[in-house]
């Protein structure tokens, strides 16, 4: 299926004790791009959800009239602790929820209520049918699932649960991608698919990259970059913003659902992408339904 690309944002809600100002400020600035929508993570060790992650989504959603989704990781929620957060979304008229499992931590124990991101999605669907539901991907497998089979496997039922779209984990190499969207239509998946890009744009960010994404698979050309410029901010940052370019060109130019722009709420990344490939993207809100 061929699609009107979009270009959507991600952001994270700050330390409560650090206080909103600095994210709204980012969010008004993001405003003006036009983003199909701005997607809100949610932290699964907190259990402050209301406080954060809804409260950035019913800024978004009512304050700047911008369409949100909120994050919602629940393998260390109950099902009355959803239905909760459940309740405040739909006060503040927010009704799309990237449903998720979350990442398990050590030492912790799960509630036990929802195991797997289908439980979450299948609950929702029967105490809310009114959320739009959508869901996460892996292209290069889920840390998790033995294989990449058995991960598309369990996605299918993700989608045949209720999600209407889904989007992915970071990635580096298209190429990557574009097999894993391959292996999700012969495996009868057949909702749209939204790539998720992360500019890399200093060393730290750089450093935990290679530090926590086992799975991802990082290309030459992109491993030359981190290697020539790691201690060169200034390059580093053009050089990530530019490979990051390049790869949405290719996406879109590949028929791609949507860019989905992990923005580390950087305005200035956002800004940058959007200068840059503003023309590859119309009729923007044409598919989660703006």
């Amino acid at each position: 299926m061929v699609y009107n690309p979009s270009l959507s944002f991600e952001v994270f809600p700050p330390n409560p004790a650090v206080g909103n100002e600095k994210i709204f400020q980012t969010l008004r600035e993001m405003q003006d791009l036009a983003p199909h929508f701005i997607s809100v993570t949610a932290s699964n060790s907190k259990f402050n959800i209301e406080e954060t992650t809804v409260r950035l989504t019913d800024f978004i959603r009512n304050d700047l009239a911008v369409p949100t989704i909120a994050h919602l990781p629940a393998i260390y929620l109950t099902k009355k602790m959803v239905s909760s957060i459940l309740q405040a979304l739909d006060r503040a008229d927010v009704h799309k929820i990237l449903a998720l499992r979350g990442d398990r931590i050590p030492d912790l124990a799960p509630k036990g209520d929802f195991r797997y991101a289908t439980d979450l999605i299948e609950f929702i669907r029967e105490e809310a049918p009114h959320f739009e539901l959508i869901g996460a991907c892996y292209p290069e497998g889920h840390p998790d699932s033995a294989s990449q089979i058995e991960d598309i496997q369990y996605l299918k039922k993700k989608v045949d649960a209720g999600c209407s779209s889904l989007i992915t984990q970071l990635f580096f190499d298209n190429e990557r991608f574009y097999d894993f969207q391959e292996k999700c239509i012969l495996a009868g998946i057949d909702v749209p698919i939204y790539a998720g890009i992360m500019p890399i744009i200093n060393r730290n960010q750089a450093l935990r990259l290679l530090r926590t994404c086992e799975n991802t698979h990082l290309p030459r050309k992109f491993r030359t970059i981190l290697d020539k410029y790691e201690h060169d901010s200034e390059s580093l940052r053009a050089a990530g913003l530019a490979y990051a370019v390049d790869q949405i060109v290719d996406l879109v130019a590949q028929d791609v659902a949507g860019v989905h722009l992990y923005t580390m709420n950087d305005a200035a990344t956002a800004y940058h992408i959007y200068k840059a490939t503003y023309p590859l993207f119309h009729d923007q809100g044409a598919v989660l339904g703006h």
